[in-house]
């Protein structure tokens, strides 16, 4: 397979929003998608703002502030969008000879980001030029080999969406369950028999955080003990992205706090703080960082409850306030999170509760490893791009 220079099937493209009609503002994100702006645009003159049409790619030349990888996208909305100014728009000369939704699958591969970044320059900060963009070789198949790898990569996002819809519908159906049985018609000032006041304190064996390993990231290793940071917990999802892993010495030096099946991990600093969720029994075992809480329940039967309890609108909002009542970051200490107050229902109502949802999380997890399985796929096929090699999806 010929490697070509990419500058060769690509032109800078340059048009801006001087009439005014178009109003759809977008940005870019660093998993290089369109998403919806966010900036506040009060007083912008948006003549100035470069259109985007379907199909055509725009990226970010400044690179030093995402880490190690370089925010691209290919637009595939149905009419003309506006993004910043910052942003360099390009398009595919011939599609009959590159593909759009082959040349974004290699931007996709960790190799693309590792080039840009290795060729950006600058002293105040770094900028992969379009100049830089133009010299990338690649492998260009031929249209017909471009297509069967587009529509191999395509069944897979599109089977991925399938089960992020699945488990979104589970997820919601377990709040609206929880809201139901425990939210609902329920006056917590006059509390049904059965039912009571208490805190965290009270209801759970284990509130703590722990730390990370003397030596940093530098002593993680590719396999061994979880360990659980920030970054993996957000709110009924473990996040498997970076999950990083500690040796069998390391993790015994953090025994205090070890993981245990059902347990509820909980953010106590920074941005993340206040997000929760349950450890998922396959990154077991498992330990936290400082930044990360245990909460182990006495009973087992209580785990689904405390984490809705925890994730629900109104404990969100007032834990969200203790975080912001310091003086200098965002944080929840262990005493606040030992008395915070929770409503106790009944034994026998949360067993009840612990029943259906241990069926509706079983379907999550269920979807969750087959989007895992799917999302590596779509990384081999990423990584086989430069040969001739033909994945089966069943």
């Amino acid at each position: 397979m010929d490697y070509k220079r990419l500058g060769d099937y690509i032109r800078e493209v340059n048009v801006r929003n001087r009439e005014l009609k178009v109003t759809n503002l977008l940005g870019l994100s660093i998993e290089k998608r369109f998403i919806p702006s966010i900036a506040n645009t009060i007083g912008t003159d948006m003549s100035s703002y470069k259109i985007v049409s379907p199909t055509q790619f725009a990226y970010v030349p400044v690179t030093s502030r995402n880490g190690d990888k370089i925010t691209i996208a290919l637009y595939k909305g149905m009419e003309n969008a506006i993004i910043s100014q910052a942003y360099t728009v390009f398009e595919v000369v011939d599609h009959d000879e590159l593909l759009p939704e082959y040349l974004m699958m290699w931007f996709r591969r960790p190799e693309f980001d590792r080039y840009a970044r290795f060729h950006s320059h600058g002293s105040a900060r770094e900028v992969f030029e379009w100049e830089e963009l133009c010299d990338v070789i690649l492998p260009i198949p031929s249209i017909t080999l471009q297509r069967e790898i587009v529509e191999e990569y395509e069944t897979l996002t599109k089977r991925i969406h399938l089960n992020e819809q699945m488990i979104q519908h589970l997820e919601t159906t377990a709040q609206a369950l929880y809201r139901k049985m425990f939210v609902d018609n329920i006056d917590k000032e006059k509390l049904p028999d059965g039912w009571r006041i208490g805190t965290l304190g009270d209801i759970c064996t284990k509130i703590g955080s722990g730390s990370t390993p003397k030596g940093g990231k530098d002593c993680y290793t590719d396999s061994g003990v979880s360990l659980i940071r920030s970054m993996n917990v957000f709110d009924f999802n473990f996040s498997y992205d970076e999950l990083a892993h500690i040796s069998d010495r390391q993790a015994k030096q953090l025994d205090g706090v070890t993981v245990k099946k059902k347990d509820i991990l909980f953010n106590i600093t920074g941005a993340s703080v206040a997000r929760c969720c349950m450890v998922p029994d396959d990154i077991l075992p498992a330990r936290v960082n400082q930044h990360v809480m245990i909460i182990r329940p006495k009973e087992y039967y209580m785990s689904y409850y405390l984490l809705c309890s925890l994730c629900s609108d109104e404990a969100k909002q007032s834990l969200l306030g203790m975080s912001q009542s310091g003086s200098t970051r965002e944080a929840i200490t262990k005493t606040e999170i030992e008395t915070f107050r929770i409503v106790v229902p009944s034994s026998e109502l949360l067993m009840d509760f612990t029943v259906k949802m241990e069926t509706l999380y079983d379907n999550i997890m269920l979807y969750k490893q087959e989007k895992s399985k799917l999302t590596e796929l779509q990384s081999l096929l990423l990584a086989k791009m430069g040969q001739n090699m033909e994945i089966t999806i069943s």
